[in-house]
């Protein structure tokens, strides 16, 4: 895991070993924009430690944690930068769907922007027991510790 994790284009930025800029970084996450956003804002909010997807969350306190920790940190960005946005996403990709094997929230301040392919909006459809795209309540509640 961590030879994996020293060439994570994702663990990188959390440690500000790139030209990413950060909206915003604590000792437990970080968050950036995406680099092709999908939305009028389009953030990722990371875990420093690499976590490869959200098939590696347990149900214990500590992912649980996390993931409400990384929701916060994409809802108080949102409603920072974009407060009149009227609706917001949040979510993750599930396997073999993600594009990058360390686990990023995905923030979104809707409207979808208008050169959005109706192709690309798949990658946001929940598919059920296929995967897809997962919102971040439902993580939650799959993770909850019993």
């Amino acid at each position: 895991m961590a030879g994996s994790a020293q060439l994570c284009l994702f663990c990188q930025i959390a440690r500000s070993s790139t030209s990413t800029h950060l909206l915003y970084t604590d000792d437990q996450v970080s968050a950036f924009p995406d680099i092709n956003p999908s939305a009028f804002r389009h953030y990722l909010v990371i875990p420093k430690n690499h976590i490869p997807t959200v098939n590696h969350l347990l149900r214990r306190a500590e992912d649980y944690q996390l993931v409400s920790h990384m929701l916060d940190v994409g809802r108080s960005l949102l409603r920072q930068d974009a407060p009149e946005s009227k609706l917001y996403r949040f979510g993750f990709h599930q396997p073999p769907f993600n594009s990058v094997n360390h686990l990023h929230l995905h923030c979104f301040a809707l409207p979808f922007i208008p050169s959005f392919s109706r192709w690309k909006h798949l990658k946001y459809l929940s598919l059920g027991p296929l995967g897809g795209f997962l919102e971040a309540e439902k993580l939650l509640e799959r993770i909850r510790p019993l």
